[in-house]
């Protein structure tokens, strides 16, 4: 007997990343969609049918989404970046009673590079300083992305340090020689840019680059789906993506 679809609502359905995941649910041949959320939705009314809700929007929309969810006992694919570590705690303690994936990046191939990014900086320990640069559309309001963040305490983990004391996220006159311990990082806002990382281990007479570069939002609703489907039978708890690619 062939399994029930899984029941699918989508946050943020009248933006670029909304109307993607919208697509992307429909054309999958084992879920279906049961509702959407926007501004001026009913919240309980859009996540009625629903098993799991995906939600790419704002840290205030997504955590009123996610206090119903735990209302109704709905499981949640989180990938709105931006939060406090205030926030995060909020979403933690949700995860005690639903189970949610949150990533800030649902691309597969990025959290591929985040295993690769570890690898890299252990065994470039010494000598070797690290800068990450970004790139997305005019459209995006936070910056350095989640995704360069996500990186910056991959890299940062795997040096023994932590991020928030390593982290140099400008320069600008004379800043002096630079400290080998910090992780240097550079941000690009404009035109339609989906989104690209570039990670630089520099070193003397060596520079090596570890780079991915989206050319669609598809590949975020693609993983956003495996994410989903990977929580069809998680009753509660806070995973990532590594969880879901088997990479943890």
């Amino acid at each position: 007997m062939k399994p029930s679809p899984l029941r699918v609502a989508v946050a943020g359905s009248s933006g670029r990343m909304g109307q993607m995941l919208i697509e992307t649910v429909r054309a999958a041949g084992d879920c279906t969609l049961t509702g959407t959320l926007d501004l001026g939705t009913d919240i309980r009314a859009g996540l009625a049918q629903a098993q799991v809700l995906i939600d790419f929007t704002r840290p205030e929309g997504t955590l009123a989404h996610l206090a119903v969810c735990r209302e109704l006992g709905i499981k949640a694919v989180v990938g709105t970046t931006g939060f406090s570590d205030v926030e995060k705690a909020q979403i933690a303690e949700h995860a005690r009673h639903i189970a949610i994936v949150m990533a800030p990046n649902m691309s597969v191939g990025v959290n591929v590079v985040l295993k690769l990014l570890d690898m890299a900086a252990r065994a470039l320990a010494e000598g070797y300083d690290i800068e990450i640069v970004e790139a997305h559309h005019r459209h995006k309001v936070d910056a350095p992305s989640g995704t360069a963040l996500k990186m910056g305490e991959v890299l940062a983990a795997a040096r023994g340090r932590d991020l928030r004391d390593c982290a140099v996220f400008g320069r600008e006159g004379v800043t002096g020689e630079r400290d080998p311990g910090t992780i240097g990082f550079a941000t690009v806002r404009g035109g339609d840019i989906v989104g690209d990382h570039t990670v630089m281990f520099c070193g003397t007479g060596e520079r090596i680059e570890i780079t991915h570069r989206s050319a669609s939002r598809a590949t975020y609703a693609q993983g956003s789906l495996r994410a989903a489907r990977f929580l069809a039978d998680k009753p509660h708890g806070l995973f990532g993506m590594e969880h879901v690619l088997g990479l943890s």
